[in-house]
């Protein structure tokens, strides 16, 4: 391979070429070698199933009772944890980044058909067949939607039913970004209802801290929500009946081997709106979804009163078996996303360095991307690549392109006229005056701006949980969804722990690849 930089022998003044682009050259290579190494876990194993899940504790709970159930089967299961709303899962089943998820039935109906009359089982099943998609018999339990109040605020302002509220104009209102969106949600309801607030959009677990604190007084809850009977909420009567039926399901692609098939469909008719309840209960009372998963395949009964208190040794050990396999995958898109960065923005700055239309479209483009929302890029680039890996790989290096671009630039524009007119007396021509002197001049500026987006992107990464990416980001939404503080920092302090290496890393590549007459001018 024929890397971009070459080696020079010559040295000029106290510039050791040799030195500089040999390190430089190995660390390409080394980069090379591990892009090669980890694009393999890209490609799914076709003996691997993926179950998919939303971001809200009953929907993680489903994926691991439908994980161990397909484990048991004998298939090698993956579990992509809190992937996001319906349609992103939705799209998720249909490109194939998934085999199947847990949904509802009012769900399939209204957001994924968008039919405007009821429709039966076989009607849905129909329907969504022509999208390569299959539904289960219903789980057992129907997980409607409810709007909840303080029990003390319903009860003083006379509050029973959702038409109540329309005496109520000032009411704070909390909702999921997606029921304020969805064909069955806040706008067809408010019509249906005449009701005229302006609710704020809110995560859901986060929206019942606010309303517990009195930051809002109303929000959107799922019927069987552990936390409605947590914290003696009032479930207001949907007196008009707007909304349809939730009946869970399985959804699944067609194409699923078989076996797998009948194992999840063995779930049909086995969970009640009892048992469901419970063991969400126990999964935000634990602050893990497997836990309360394994109480579907035992034969006691799951209450609140039978949770066991885990020993802080297995606490422990179990943190670390979460971690250390998300480290990799965290690794995985820093590292990828990164060497694209590196090899496209170095060259980028460079011709962003001389004058010209061209320059400043590189550079306008570059910041116009960064302007762009982390999880606003995931969310388009979902039809385009779909919801894996790759999607927040590419969005990880078009964010680290702008500080390697814009450093690149600046360090070879800052190089005086003089160095300029002696490289050119020297009779160097144009490519080794770049290689041998103006790109180990502005190496500092560069390895700086790599630094910056580096450890950008390290936090950047974390946003990855939102598409079932992998990463840290992953205990970091599901701790969010648990509302759990110690699982969010199982998350987010390795994150943090990881941007520091990554400084004191940058620290030594600074002695070792910076010309030291650079360094001690730098330094003085």
């Amino acid at each position: 391979m024929r890397l971009f930089f070459t080696k020079s022998t010559k040295p000029l003044g106290n510039l050791d070429h040799s030195r500089v682009w040999r390190t430089v050259n190995a660390l390409l290579l080394m980069t090379c070698l591990a892009l090669t190494l980890n694009l393999v876990p890209l490609t799914v194993d076709a003996q691997e199933l993926q179950v998919g899940s939303k971001r809200f504790t009953e929907s993680y709970v489903l994926g691991e009772i439908a994980k161990r159930l397909l484990e048991d089967a004998g298939f090698s299961v993956e579990h992509r944890q809190g992937m996001g709303g319906t349609i992103i899962v939705w799209r998720a089943l249909t490109n194939g980044d998934i085999s199947m998820y847990p949904d509802y039935t009012g769900t399939v109906q209204e957001t994924i058909l968008k039919s405007k009359k009821p429709l039966t089982s076989e009607q849905m099943r129909g329907a969504l067949a022509e999208h390569g998609i299959g539904m289960t018999e219903e789980l057992g339990f129907n997980n409607t939607y409810a709007f909840a109040m303080r029990r003390e605020t319903a009860e003083s302002l006379n509050i029973q039913t959702i038409s109540d509220l329309r005496r109520h104009p000032n009411l704070k209102l909390g909702f999921t970004h997606e029921f304020l969106n969805r064909k069955d949600g806040w706008e067809p309801l408010s019509k249906h209802y005449n009701l005229k607030m302006r609710p704020l959009g809110m995560e859901h677990a986060l929206a019942y801290v606010a309303l517990n604190s009195g930051d809002i007084d109303l929000m959107d809850a799922y019927s069987t929500d552990a936390k409605l009977g947590e914290y003696d909420l009032e479930v207001l009567e949907d007196d008009l009946e707007f909304f349809p039926k939730y009946n869970a399901v399985f959804l699944y692609r067609l194409d699923t081997d078989p076996k797998a098939i009948a194992a999840i469909g063995a779930l049909g008719g086995t969970i009640d709106e009892t048992r469901m309840i419970r063991f969400n209960v126990v999964a935000e009372r634990m602050k893990d979804y497997t836990r309360a998963a394994d109480l579907y395949f035992k034969d006691i009964d799951p209450g609140i009163t039978e949770v066991p208190t885990p020993s802080a040794d297995s606490e422990i050990s179990k943190v670390f078996s979460k971690i250390a396999p998300l480290t990799g995958q965290h690794l995985k898109l820093v590292a990828i996303s990164m060497f694209l960065a590196v090899i496209i923005g170095i060259p980028l700055g460079i011709r962003a360095s001389r004058p010209g239309l061209f320059s400043q479209f590189i550079l306008g483009l570059t910041g116009i991307i960064q302007t762009i929302p982390s999880i606003v890029l995931l969310a388009v680039l979902i039809p385009i690549l779909g919801t894996n890996m790759r999607n927040a790989i590419v969005a990880l290096f078009l964010y680290s392109l702008l500080p390697i671009v814009r450093n690149t630039t600046a360090g070879l524009q800052d190089i005086s006229t003089p160095i300029r007119e002696s490289a050119a007396a020297l009779g160097l021509g144009p490519r080794s005056q770049l290689t041998k002197v103006y790109l180990p001049m502005a190496s500092r500026s560069i390895l700086a701006g790599v630094k910056t987006s580096t450890i950008i992107n390290i936090g950047t990464a974390t946003l990855a949980g939102f598409i079932g990416a992998g990463g840290y980001g992953e205990l970091i939404f599901s701790g969010i969804s648990l509302n759990a503080t110690g699982v969010i920092l199982q998350g987010a302090v390795p994150a943090a722990l990881l941007a520091l290496l990554s400084q004191f890393l940058f620290d030594f590549l600074d002695r070792v690849v910076i010309p030291r007459g650079l360094r001690l001018k730098a330094s003085a």
